[in-house]
């Protein structure tokens, strides 16, 4: 079992973005999701996106939202200025509600 954990742990750490990038990603998240999401991401245009929001959704549905948009909505897809470990550490973020930098 610690021999998983381990294996899991370093997984996610090696996922990770650097320091900076997830400045970058988070100051994304604050003001470029925030234009449609509220600033304080309650919701705006587009639905709230706390963690009571997002609770039952799995993260691979909010990954490809992130990634590929959602057609027919305003949702635009972030796959240009972002890959898939990057979307799931934003996931992650928003999940812990640490969207402050």
């Amino acid at each position: 079992m610690l021999v998983i954990t381990a294996v899991l742990a370093k997984t996610s750490l090696a996922g990770e973005p650097s320091p900076e990038r997830q400045s970058a990603l988070r100051n994304m998240l604050n003001h470029d999701c925030g234009a449609c999401h509220g600033l304080t991401l309650k919701g705006g245009l587009g639905p709230a996106l706390l963690p009571e929001a997002l609770a039952g959704k799995p993260d691979d549905f909010l990954i490809s939202t992130i990634l590929n948009g959602r057609e027919g909505t305003a949702m635009p897809p972030w796959q240009p200025f972002m890959n898939r470990n990057e979307a799931a550490w934003l996931v992650e973020i928003l999940r812990k509600s640490e969207t402050k930098p």
